[in-house]
Protein backbone atom coordinates (compact mmCIF):
# COMPACT_ATOMS: atom_id res chain seq x y z
CA UNK A 1 0.00 0.00 0.00
CA UNK A 2 1.23 3.87 -0.63
CA UNK A 3 1.67 5.55 2.05
CA UNK A 4 0.37 9.50 1.98
CA UNK A 5 2.37 12.22 3.58
CA UNK A 6 0.31 15.22 2.73
CA UNK A 7 -3.66 14.53 1.50
CA UNK A 8 -5.24 18.02 -0.30
CA UNK A 9 -8.75 18.26 -0.44
CA UNK A 10 -10.56 20.45 -2.95
CA UNK A 11 -13.81 20.71 -2.06
CA UNK A 12 -16.20 21.61 -4.79
CA UNK A 13 -19.72 22.40 -5.40
CA UNK A 14 -20.45 19.44 -6.71
CA UNK A 15 -17.43 16.81 -6.40
CA UNK A 16 -15.03 16.88 -3.61
CA UNK A 17 -11.79 15.60 -4.40
CA UNK A 18 -8.80 14.29 -2.21
CA UNK A 19 -5.39 14.55 -3.84
CA UNK A 20 -2.76 12.06 -2.19
CA UNK A 21 1.23 12.94 -2.37
CA UNK A 22 4.30 11.81 -0.89
CA UNK A 23 8.16 13.14 -1.42
CA UNK A 24 7.23 16.92 -0.33
CA UNK A 25 10.04 18.76 1.60
CA UNK A 26 12.43 15.75 1.70
CA UNK A 27 14.69 16.15 -0.98
CA UNK A 28 13.17 13.40 -3.01
CA UNK A 29 11.05 13.88 -6.40
CA UNK A 30 7.67 14.60 -5.31
CA UNK A 31 5.23 11.85 -6.31
CA UNK A 32 1.26 11.89 -6.68
CA UNK A 33 -0.43 8.85 -5.49
CA UNK A 34 -3.88 9.52 -7.12
CA UNK A 35 -7.07 10.88 -6.60
CA UNK A 36 -10.24 9.89 -4.51
CA UNK A 37 -13.54 11.50 -5.22
CA UNK A 38 -16.91 12.10 -3.65
CA UNK A 39 -20.29 14.03 -3.82
CA UNK A 40 -19.76 17.26 -1.80
CA UNK A 41 -22.30 16.79 0.41
CA UNK A 42 -23.71 20.72 1.18
CA UNK A 43 -27.38 19.31 1.13
CA UNK A 44 -26.72 16.93 3.91
CA UNK A 45 -25.93 19.99 6.03
CA UNK A 46 -22.04 18.59 6.51
CA UNK A 47 -19.53 18.66 4.01
CA UNK A 48 -17.29 17.03 6.26
CA UNK A 49 -19.40 13.75 4.86
CA UNK A 50 -18.24 13.54 1.20
CA UNK A 51 -14.71 14.71 2.26
CA UNK A 52 -14.76 11.43 4.41
CA UNK A 53 -16.00 9.78 1.17
CA UNK A 54 -13.58 10.96 -1.32
CA UNK A 55 -10.67 9.88 1.24
CA UNK A 56 -12.06 6.24 1.66
CA UNK A 57 -12.57 6.07 -2.30
CA UNK A 58 -8.78 7.04 -2.02
CA UNK A 59 -7.91 4.23 0.38
CA UNK A 60 -10.14 1.18 -0.94
CA UNK A 61 -9.88 1.58 -4.93
CA UNK A 62 -6.27 3.02 -4.83
CA UNK A 63 -4.93 1.78 -1.86
CA UNK A 64 -3.45 4.93 -0.47
CA UNK A 65 -2.66 4.64 3.11
CA UNK A 66 -3.99 8.46 4.37
CA UNK A 67 -3.78 7.32 8.35
CA UNK A 68 -1.04 9.59 9.43
CA UNK A 69 -1.29 12.18 6.36
CA UNK A 70 -1.29 15.72 7.23
CA UNK A 71 -4.89 17.34 4.98
CA UNK A 72 -4.65 20.88 3.11
CA UNK A 73 -7.34 22.11 1.42
CA UNK A 74 -9.64 24.33 -0.62
CA UNK A 75 -12.51 25.27 -1.18
CA UNK A 76 -15.63 26.52 -3.04
CA UNK A 77 -18.52 24.43 -2.21
CA UNK A 78 -20.79 27.28 -1.34
CA UNK A 79 -20.90 27.89 -5.00
CA UNK A 80 -21.87 31.42 -6.58
CA UNK A 81 -22.82 34.52 -5.08
CA UNK A 82 -27.32 35.26 -5.44
CA UNK A 83 -26.58 38.83 -6.06
CA UNK A 84 -29.96 41.63 -6.02
CA UNK A 85 -29.09 45.16 -7.42
CA UNK A 86 -31.42 47.53 -7.36
CA UNK A 87 -30.61 51.49 -8.91
CA UNK A 88 -33.19 53.74 -10.88
CA UNK A 89 -32.79 53.02 -14.63
CA UNK A 90 -33.49 49.72 -15.86
CA UNK A 91 -30.95 50.12 -18.54
CA UNK A 92 -28.30 51.41 -16.29
CA UNK A 93 -29.24 49.29 -13.63
CA UNK A 94 -29.08 46.06 -15.41
CA UNK A 95 -25.72 46.99 -17.33
CA UNK A 96 -24.12 47.87 -13.71
CA UNK A 97 -25.45 44.44 -12.70
CA UNK A 98 -24.04 42.16 -15.76
CA UNK A 99 -20.91 44.22 -15.22
CA UNK A 100 -20.41 44.32 -12.00
CA UNK A 101 -21.15 40.39 -11.54
CA UNK A 102 -19.46 38.82 -14.64
CA UNK A 103 -15.81 37.65 -13.48
CA UNK A 104 -16.46 38.46 -9.66
CA UNK A 105 -18.48 34.89 -8.47
CA UNK A 106 -21.92 36.15 -8.43
CA UNK A 107 -25.49 35.46 -9.99
CA UNK A 108 -27.84 38.50 -10.60
CA UNK A 109 -31.06 36.99 -9.15
CA UNK A 110 -33.21 40.14 -8.99
CA UNK A 111 -32.95 43.78 -10.07
CA UNK A 112 -34.97 46.66 -9.32
CA UNK A 113 -35.19 50.27 -11.16
CA UNK A 114 -36.84 53.13 -9.05
CA UNK A 115 -38.27 53.29 -5.84
CA UNK A 116 -38.81 50.23 -4.30
CA UNK A 117 -41.84 49.27 -3.57
CA UNK A 118 -43.33 46.25 -1.08
CA UNK A 119 -43.66 43.51 -3.55
CA UNK A 120 -40.03 43.60 -4.49
CA UNK A 121 -39.23 43.84 -0.86
CA UNK A 122 -41.01 40.74 -0.75
CA UNK A 123 -39.14 38.88 -3.39
CA UNK A 124 -35.40 39.96 -1.71
CA UNK A 125 -36.37 38.17 1.59
CA UNK A 126 -37.36 35.26 -0.41
CA UNK A 127 -34.25 35.05 -2.64
CA UNK A 128 -31.93 35.21 0.59
CA UNK A 129 -29.28 37.12 -1.25
CA UNK A 130 -25.66 36.75 -0.13
CA UNK A 131 -24.97 40.42 -1.27
CA UNK A 132 -27.14 43.62 -2.41
CA UNK A 133 -25.93 45.91 -4.82
CA UNK A 134 -27.20 49.31 -4.42
CA UNK A 135 -26.93 52.23 -6.81
CA UNK A 136 -28.55 54.86 -8.29
CA UNK A 137 -27.86 58.54 -9.46
CA UNK A 138 -24.92 60.24 -11.17
CA UNK A 139 -22.60 62.24 -8.93
CA UNK A 140 -24.77 65.41 -7.56
CA UNK A 141 -27.76 64.06 -9.06
CA UNK A 142 -30.77 62.67 -8.18
CA UNK A 143 -30.83 61.86 -3.52
CA UNK A 144 -34.35 60.90 -2.51
CA UNK A 145 -35.32 58.02 -4.26
CA UNK A 146 -31.59 56.75 -3.43
CA UNK A 147 -32.03 57.69 0.16
CA UNK A 148 -35.57 56.09 -0.12
CA UNK A 149 -34.13 52.42 -1.59
CA UNK A 150 -31.77 52.58 1.35
CA UNK A 151 -34.14 53.04 4.07
CA UNK A 152 -36.05 49.98 2.10
CA UNK A 153 -33.35 47.56 2.51
CA UNK A 154 -32.03 48.37 5.78
CA UNK A 155 -35.58 47.83 7.39
CA UNK A 156 -34.94 44.35 6.25
CA UNK A 157 -32.29 43.85 8.87
CA UNK A 158 -30.72 41.06 7.04
CA UNK A 159 -27.01 40.14 8.00
CA UNK A 160 -25.63 40.68 4.66
CA UNK A 161 -23.26 42.70 3.31
CA UNK A 162 -24.63 45.82 1.21
CA UNK A 163 -22.74 47.33 -2.01
CA UNK A 164 -23.26 51.15 -2.45
CA UNK A 165 -22.21 52.70 -5.71
CA UNK A 166 -24.50 55.42 -6.35
CA UNK A 167 -24.42 59.04 -5.78
CA UNK A 168 -21.68 60.25 -3.63
CA UNK A 169 -23.19 62.81 -1.80
CA UNK A 170 -25.25 60.33 0.02
CA UNK A 171 -22.45 58.43 1.27
CA UNK A 172 -22.39 59.42 4.71
CA UNK A 173 -25.72 59.06 5.08
CA UNK A 174 -25.76 55.50 3.75
CA UNK A 175 -22.82 54.38 5.61
CA UNK A 176 -24.80 55.49 9.10
CA UNK A 177 -28.31 53.96 7.78
CA UNK A 178 -26.79 50.42 7.44
CA UNK A 179 -24.50 50.69 10.32
CA UNK A 180 -27.49 51.49 12.46
CA UNK A 181 -29.24 48.41 10.65
CA UNK A 182 -26.69 46.08 11.31
CA UNK A 183 -25.64 45.45 7.81
CA UNK A 184 -22.04 44.76 6.96
CA UNK A 185 -21.62 48.24 4.22
CA UNK A 186 -19.01 48.74 1.61
CA UNK A 187 -18.93 51.69 -0.08
CA UNK A 188 -17.00 52.55 -3.24
CA UNK A 189 -17.05 55.10 -5.87
CA UNK A 190 -20.45 55.15 -7.81
CA UNK A 191 -20.73 53.43 -11.15
CA UNK A 192 -22.06 55.70 -13.15
CA UNK A 193 -20.33 58.91 -11.63
CA UNK A 194 -21.70 60.72 -15.30
CA UNK A 195 -23.82 59.81 -18.14
CA UNK A 196 -23.04 57.53 -20.13
CA UNK A 197 -19.18 56.73 -17.93
CA UNK A 198 -19.52 53.18 -16.68
CA UNK A 199 -17.13 52.66 -13.44
CA UNK A 200 -17.52 48.78 -12.42
CA UNK A 201 -14.09 47.75 -11.26
CA UNK A 202 -14.82 48.99 -7.55
CA UNK A 203 -17.97 47.21 -6.91
CA UNK A 204 -16.43 44.27 -9.08
CA UNK A 205 -13.50 44.23 -6.48
CA UNK A 206 -15.67 43.98 -3.39
CA UNK A 207 -18.20 41.23 -4.90
CA UNK A 208 -14.86 39.35 -5.51
CA UNK A 209 -13.65 39.91 -1.85
CA UNK A 210 -16.75 39.00 -0.78
CA UNK A 211 -17.27 35.78 -2.83
CA UNK A 212 -13.86 34.67 -1.59
CA UNK A 213 -14.78 34.50 1.63
CA UNK A 214 -18.26 33.01 0.67
CA UNK A 215 -16.70 30.30 -0.32
CA UNK A 216 -14.99 28.56 2.32
CA UNK A 217 -18.89 28.63 4.65
CA UNK A 218 -20.48 25.44 3.26
CA UNK A 219 -22.15 23.72 6.18
CA UNK A 220 -19.54 21.34 8.31
CA UNK A 221 -16.39 23.77 6.87
CA UNK A 222 -15.61 25.09 10.23
CA UNK A 223 -14.92 21.44 11.55
CA UNK A 224 -12.55 20.91 8.33
CA UNK A 225 -11.00 23.91 8.97
CA UNK A 226 -9.57 22.65 12.62
CA UNK A 227 -8.49 19.78 10.79
CA UNK A 228 -6.34 21.49 8.32
CA UNK A 229 -2.59 22.23 8.63
CA UNK A 230 -3.39 25.92 6.97
CA UNK A 231 -5.97 27.70 6.38
CA UNK A 232 -8.80 26.78 3.89
CA UNK A 233 -7.93 28.52 0.42
CA UNK A 234 -10.98 29.64 -2.07
CA UNK A 235 -10.21 27.72 -4.92
CA UNK A 236 -10.14 29.76 -8.00
CA UNK A 237 -7.47 31.49 -5.69
CA UNK A 238 -6.02 27.69 -5.93
CA UNK A 239 -5.94 27.42 -9.22
CA UNK A 240 -4.78 31.15 -10.17
CA UNK A 241 -1.70 30.62 -7.76
CA UNK A 242 -0.95 27.16 -9.99
CA UNK A 243 -1.22 29.43 -13.16
CA UNK A 244 0.99 31.65 -12.17
CA UNK A 245 3.70 28.95 -11.25
CA UNK A 246 3.47 27.39 -14.63
CA UNK A 247 3.60 30.63 -16.25
CA UNK A 248 7.01 31.23 -14.85
CA UNK A 249 8.23 28.02 -17.03
CA UNK A 250 5.69 28.05 -19.79
CA UNK A 251 5.29 31.42 -20.32
CA UNK A 252 2.03 33.35 -21.57
CA UNK A 253 -0.88 31.16 -20.07
CA UNK A 254 -4.49 31.37 -19.72
CA UNK A 255 -6.28 28.16 -17.68
CA UNK A 256 -9.85 27.28 -18.11
CA UNK A 257 -11.16 25.63 -14.90
CA UNK A 258 -15.00 24.14 -15.81
CA UNK A 259 -17.03 23.07 -12.50
CA UNK A 260 -20.25 22.17 -11.17
CA UNK A 261 -21.12 25.63 -10.23
CA UNK A 262 -18.95 28.10 -12.17
CA UNK A 263 -16.26 28.13 -14.66
CA UNK A 264 -13.49 30.14 -14.06
CA UNK A 265 -10.64 31.94 -16.26
CA UNK A 266 -7.39 32.77 -15.05
CA UNK A 267 -4.54 34.15 -17.41
CA UNK A 268 -1.07 35.36 -16.83
CA UNK A 269 0.20 37.32 -19.18
CA UNK A 270 1.61 41.26 -20.28
CA UNK A 271 -0.60 41.28 -23.80
CA UNK A 272 0.66 41.75 -26.63
CA UNK A 273 3.01 45.21 -27.53
CA UNK A 274 0.84 45.82 -30.80
CA UNK A 275 -2.58 46.12 -28.57
CA UNK A 276 -0.25 47.63 -25.25
CA UNK A 277 -0.04 51.04 -26.79
CA UNK A 278 -3.95 51.26 -27.21
CA UNK A 279 -5.09 50.29 -24.23
CA UNK A 280 -7.15 52.82 -22.00
CA UNK A 281 -6.77 51.53 -18.75
CA UNK A 282 -4.02 48.74 -17.40
CA UNK A 283 -4.15 45.40 -16.89
CA UNK A 284 -2.94 43.15 -14.19
CA UNK A 285 -0.40 40.44 -15.21
CA UNK A 286 -2.88 37.76 -13.62
CA UNK A 287 -6.28 38.22 -14.47
CA UNK A 288 -8.90 35.80 -12.74
CA UNK A 289 -12.47 35.86 -13.66
CA UNK A 290 -15.31 33.52 -11.74
CA UNK A 291 -18.18 33.12 -13.82
CA UNK A 292 -20.79 32.20 -10.97
CA UNK A 293 -23.79 31.31 -13.65
CA UNK A 294 -21.34 29.14 -15.54
CA UNK A 295 -21.41 25.30 -14.21
CA UNK A 296 -22.12 22.14 -15.79
CA UNK A 297 -24.77 21.12 -12.69
CA UNK A 298 -25.67 22.90 -10.93
CA UNK A 299 -26.02 25.96 -13.40
CA UNK A 300 -26.58 23.75 -16.38
CA UNK A 301 -30.15 25.30 -16.92
CA UNK A 302 -28.06 28.79 -16.93
CA UNK A 303 -25.59 27.79 -19.56
CA UNK A 304 -28.55 26.83 -21.69
CA UNK A 305 -29.95 30.21 -21.16
CA UNK A 306 -26.91 31.88 -21.89
CA UNK A 307 -26.56 30.01 -25.43
CA UNK A 308 -29.92 30.74 -26.35
CA UNK A 309 -31.78 29.10 -29.21
CA UNK A 310 -27.95 27.05 -29.78
CA UNK A 311 -28.15 24.92 -27.40
CA UNK A 312 -31.03 22.60 -26.91
CA UNK A 313 -32.37 22.26 -23.19
CA UNK A 314 -29.94 20.07 -21.32
CA UNK A 315 -31.36 17.30 -19.61
CA UNK A 316 -30.15 14.44 -17.93
CA UNK A 317 -27.30 16.28 -16.16
CA UNK A 318 -25.54 14.14 -12.80
CA UNK A 319 -22.71 15.48 -10.92
CA UNK A 320 -20.61 12.42 -11.95
CA UNK A 321 -21.56 11.25 -15.86
CA UNK A 322 -22.42 7.54 -16.34
CA UNK A 323 -23.79 6.53 -19.40
CA UNK A 324 -23.00 7.92 -22.93
CA UNK A 325 -25.92 10.52 -23.34
CA UNK A 326 -25.01 11.97 -19.43
CA UNK A 327 -21.53 12.58 -20.93
CA UNK A 328 -22.58 14.28 -24.18
CA UNK A 329 -24.79 16.22 -22.39
CA UNK A 330 -22.27 17.51 -20.03
CA UNK A 331 -19.58 17.83 -23.47
CA UNK A 332 -21.97 20.00 -24.94
CA UNK A 333 -22.37 21.96 -21.85
CA UNK A 334 -18.84 22.16 -21.55
CA UNK A 335 -18.41 23.53 -24.75
CA UNK A 336 -20.81 26.24 -23.78
CA UNK A 337 -19.11 27.27 -20.59
CA UNK A 338 -15.59 27.29 -22.51
CA UNK A 339 -16.36 29.49 -24.84
CA UNK A 340 -18.86 32.28 -23.10
CA UNK A 341 -16.55 32.44 -19.71
CA UNK A 342 -13.49 33.17 -22.42
CA UNK A 343 -15.38 35.40 -24.35
CA UNK A 344 -16.20 37.17 -21.14
CA UNK A 345 -12.69 36.94 -19.89
CA UNK A 346 -10.96 38.22 -22.96
CA UNK A 347 -11.08 42.08 -23.70
CA UNK A 348 -11.74 44.02 -27.51
CA UNK A 349 -10.75 46.48 -29.59
CA UNK A 350 -13.29 49.85 -29.79
CA UNK A 351 -13.71 52.33 -32.45
CA UNK A 352 -13.78 55.89 -31.32
CA UNK A 353 -14.05 58.89 -32.93
CA UNK A 354 -12.89 62.25 -31.97
CA UNK A 355 -10.98 65.75 -33.11
CA UNK A 356 -8.38 63.56 -34.46
CA UNK A 357 -10.70 61.13 -36.01
CA UNK A 358 -10.90 57.76 -36.35
CA UNK A 359 -9.13 55.64 -32.96
CA UNK A 360 -8.62 52.08 -32.18
CA UNK A 361 -8.83 51.30 -28.60
CA UNK A 362 -8.57 48.29 -26.53
CA UNK A 363 -10.57 47.72 -23.89
CA UNK A 364 -10.03 44.64 -21.39
CA UNK A 365 -7.92 41.89 -21.07
CA UNK A 366 -5.70 41.11 -24.52
CA UNK A 367 -5.11 37.61 -24.79
CA UNK A 368 -3.55 37.53 -27.89
CA UNK A 369 -0.08 36.66 -26.74
CA UNK A 370 -1.45 34.05 -24.85
CA UNK A 371 1.17 30.90 -25.98
CA UNK A 372 -0.40 27.64 -23.94
CA UNK A 373 -3.95 27.06 -22.68
CA UNK A 374 -4.90 24.60 -19.94
CA UNK A 375 -8.27 23.23 -19.04
CA UNK A 376 -8.62 21.82 -15.49
CA UNK A 377 -11.53 20.66 -13.72
CA UNK A 378 -13.56 17.42 -13.91
CA UNK A 379 -15.31 18.47 -17.52
CA UNK A 380 -12.53 19.04 -19.37
CA UNK A 381 -10.23 16.27 -17.67
CA UNK A 382 -12.79 13.28 -17.42
CA UNK A 383 -15.04 13.19 -20.01
CA UNK A 384 -12.61 12.51 -23.08
CA UNK A 385 -13.66 15.75 -25.15
CA UNK A 386 -11.45 18.42 -23.54
CA UNK A 387 -8.13 18.43 -25.60
CA UNK A 388 -11.20 19.46 -28.59
CA UNK A 389 -13.00 21.75 -26.78
CA UNK A 390 -10.10 24.44 -25.84
CA UNK A 391 -8.31 23.74 -29.52
CA UNK A 392 -11.90 25.15 -31.39
CA UNK A 393 -13.12 28.01 -29.17
CA UNK A 394 -15.82 29.61 -30.61
CA UNK A 395 -13.58 32.86 -33.17
CA UNK A 396 -14.97 36.07 -33.26
CA UNK A 397 -16.18 36.89 -36.71
CA UNK A 398 -15.72 40.33 -36.76
CA UNK A 399 -11.89 40.13 -35.04
CA UNK A 400 -12.44 42.20 -32.23
CA UNK A 401 -12.33 39.57 -29.33
CA UNK A 402 -8.92 39.79 -28.07
CA UNK A 403 -8.71 35.73 -27.92
CA UNK A 404 -5.78 33.44 -27.74
CA UNK A 405 -4.35 32.82 -30.70
CA UNK A 406 -5.83 29.42 -32.93
CA UNK A 407 -2.28 27.93 -32.93
CA UNK A 408 -1.67 28.47 -29.02
CA UNK A 409 -0.76 24.81 -27.28
CA UNK A 410 -3.44 23.08 -25.39
CA UNK A 411 -2.76 20.92 -22.56
CA UNK A 412 -4.78 19.30 -20.05
CA UNK A 413 -4.43 19.34 -15.89
CA UNK A 414 -4.37 15.05 -16.75
CA UNK A 415 -4.57 14.88 -12.70
CA UNK A 416 -6.59 17.28 -12.04
CA UNK A 417 -4.44 18.71 -9.54
CA UNK A 418 -4.46 22.17 -10.23
CA UNK A 419 -6.27 23.46 -7.06
CA UNK A 420 -4.37 21.06 -5.26
CA UNK A 421 -0.61 22.09 -6.19
CA UNK A 422 -1.78 26.12 -5.63
CA UNK A 423 -2.59 24.36 -1.65
CA UNK A 424 0.76 22.18 -1.68
CA UNK A 425 2.26 25.48 -2.87
CA UNK A 426 2.08 27.64 0.30
CA UNK A 427 4.82 25.22 1.90
CA UNK A 428 6.42 23.10 -1.50
CA UNK A 429 6.54 25.54 -4.16
CA UNK A 430 8.76 23.83 -5.89
CA UNK A 431 7.95 20.43 -5.31
CA UNK A 432 4.16 21.90 -6.90
CA UNK A 433 5.76 23.32 -9.77
CA UNK A 434 7.06 20.07 -10.45
CA UNK A 435 3.80 18.31 -10.32
CA UNK A 436 1.82 20.72 -12.07
CA UNK A 437 4.36 20.45 -15.12
CA UNK A 438 4.02 16.28 -14.90
CA UNK A 439 0.56 16.91 -14.66
CA UNK A 440 0.01 19.07 -17.84
CA UNK A 441 2.59 17.41 -19.51
CA UNK A 442 4.91 20.13 -20.20
CA UNK A 443 7.76 18.71 -18.47
CA UNK A 444 8.60 16.20 -21.12
CA UNK A 445 9.20 19.74 -23.76
CA UNK A 446 12.33 20.94 -21.32
CA UNK A 447 15.27 20.61 -22.82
Amino acid sequence: MKHAEIIAADIGSTITKVSAFSGLGSGRNPSFLGQGLGLTTVAEGDVMQGLEAARKDLVTRLGVNTRDAVLMAASSAAGGLRMTVHGLTRDMTLRAAREASLGAGAIVMFTTAGQIYPDAMEEVRRIKPNIILLAGGVDYGDRDIVMANARALASLKLDIPLVYAGNKTVRSDIGRLFDAAGMPVFIVDNVYPRIDELNIDPVRKVIQDVFAHHIVTAPGMENIRQMVRDDIMPTPGAVMRSTEILAETMGDIMTVDVGGATTDVHSVTEGSPEFSKMMIAPEPRSKRTVEGDLGVYINASRIVEAAGSELPQADHVRPIPDTAGERDTSVRLARWAVDISIWRHAGQVRVAYGAYGRNELVEGRDLSAVKHVIGTGGALTRLGMGREILQHVKPDPRKSKLLPPVDAAVYLDHHNIMAAAGVLSLRYPQEASALLLESVGFIDTIP
